[in-house]
């Protein structure tokens, strides 16, 4: 299925991906072949309940009881509502890169969108108006806690979210955006190692999705062909597929893997691959569907499918 119109528009990076994904190089790498299968019927039944929604059919979109009654993320990260969310709100900066940035950062980090409506974007000198605001907003104002570790801030002069959003943030914006911009489409796992010492607090899992976000934007700085950081929530999926290896390796060698059915997402009729970034989300969706299918994990449902 084409690309809908107003995400054609919203990222910049569909023709770097299709132009990137034709110049993968095969690593004789060897995966599990019967778990692949089962991991490709997932994702394909999963990309394609997206698609029937998208065509206006009508529920349940899938015979799967799992995958029709829990929550899973979409297998292109574009689809997902909450990135749509940020990226059309901060659309408008994208010609002033350190502003974009700064709230790409902030948006990440409280991780609501509602939160960042009724608070405003900040700006590159004084934000306290958005600290009052934050203040006086009802809980629950930010995403689920696992996802801002408050510990890593405890023992700093930014030692509250508050704090940290509209100071700590607007501190390190200048130094980190011209680091990125010297990036020449460098792989996530590569960005991290430079830009976490810079920033000067270990939040990886923002900064991984705040790498993928300047990959959507600015393609040129980051590239997602290349070795991507396995999450702890994927890794075990990883593992399972080839436990001798290094994750990340793995992970890239699906890359050129055949997955026979699979609706690719179509950009201008030329298929966009998945990506590493693609692989390792599907990995931690895929264990999410086994350990539901077993009766475990975190339940999730769907109240508006």
């Amino acid at each position: 299925m084409e690309v809908p119109e107003n995400l054609k528009e919203l990222f910049n990076h569909w023709e770097y991906q299709i132009e990137r994904s034709k110049h993968i190089k095969k690593l004789n790498l060897k995966v599990d072949d019967k778990l692949i299968l089962k991991i490709s019927e997932f994702m394909t039944e999963r990309q394609l309940i997206w698609q029937r929604k998208v065509q206006g059919q009508t529920r349940p979109y899938t015979q799967d009881q799992i995958l029709q009654n829990y929550r899973f993320c979409n297998i292109y990260r574009e689809l997902d509502k909450q990135t749509i969310e940020f990226h059309s709100m901060l659309k408008p900066l994208t010609l002033d890169f350190e502003l974009w940035l700064l709230n790409m950062m902030y948006c990440r980090f409280v991780s609501n969108p509602q939160t960042v409506l009724l608070t405003g974007l900040l700006n590159l000198e004084d934000n306290q108006d958005v600290m009052t605001k934050l203040l006086n907003l009802p809980s629950p104002k930010y995403g689920s806690a696992y996802i801002f570790p408050i510990s890593i801030i405890q023992r700093s002069e930014y030692d509250t979210r508050e704090k940290f959003f509209t100071k700590y943030l607007g501190l390190k914006v200048k130094e980190c955006a011209m680091l990125i911009q010297s990036f020449d489409a460098i792989g996530v796992s590569e960005a991290l190692k430079m830009i976490l010492p810079i920033f000067g607090f270990n939040f990886k899992f923002h900064w991984t999705e705040i790498l993928i976000d300047i990959a959507y934007q600015y393609p040129k700085f980051v590239n997602l062909f290349k070795q991507f950081p396995i999450g702890p929530g994927s890794m075990p999926t990883i593992k399972s597929l080839n436990s001798k290896e290094d994750s990340e390796l793995v992970c890239l060698s699906l890359l050129t893997y055949r997955i026979d059915n699979f609706p690719c997402l179509k950009y201008k009729d030329s298929e966009v691959k998945l990506s590493a970034e693609n692989w390792e989300g599907i990995g931690c969706e895929y264990r999410k569907y086994v350990n539901l299918r077993n009766g475990d994990g975190r339940k999730r449902r769907y109240h508006n499918i």
